[in-house]
């Protein structure tokens, strides 16, 4: 919770505090708070785009990709083969639990279990997602 209250503290500063913050300004905070978040959970290890380099595969369109689908990746076979789409709710499931979410995975357990904090990262994941992943899913 420590995590959510700081980044949700240095977004608000960020943007300002207008008397009337219209939706979008409320959207672009749960952005800041989920970059902030996804670089402190998920940055050490997934690039959010593929001009870094990263130890797993960059996480920029991971919202409605299949799993285990970027290209020169060496993914597990329990992934590959999982035919999951990476929609909110399992990428919810994998940031909860992903060993029991997907049994055999490469990745060591995440363990994010507050729902606000995956609510920003999902937020975060869903600005960096500027591809309709619909038609590589399929």
């Amino acid at each position: 919770m420590k995590h959510v209250i700081h980044a949700l503290g240095l977004a608000v500063l960020a943007t300002g505090t207008a008397p009337a913050m219209a939706e979008t300004t409320f959207d672009q905070i749960k952005v800041e708070a989920g970059e902030k978040l996804y670089d402190a959970e998920c940055r050490r290890c997934h690039a959010p785009d593929s001009e870094h380099d990263s130890y797993g595969p960059p996480l920029n369109n991971v919202i409605g990709r299949g799993a285990g689908t970027v290209e020169d990746y060496d993914y597990s076979v329990a992934l590959e083969a999982s035919g999951i789409v990476w929609t909110p709710a399992a990428l919810r499931a994998w940031m909860e639990d992903n060993d029991g979410f997907m049994p055999g995975t490469k990745m060591r357990h995440v363990g994010i279990e507050d729902r606000t904090v995956q609510d920003f990262i999902l937020a975060y994941l869903d600005s960096i997602t500027t591809q309709d992943n619909s038609a590589i899913s399929d």
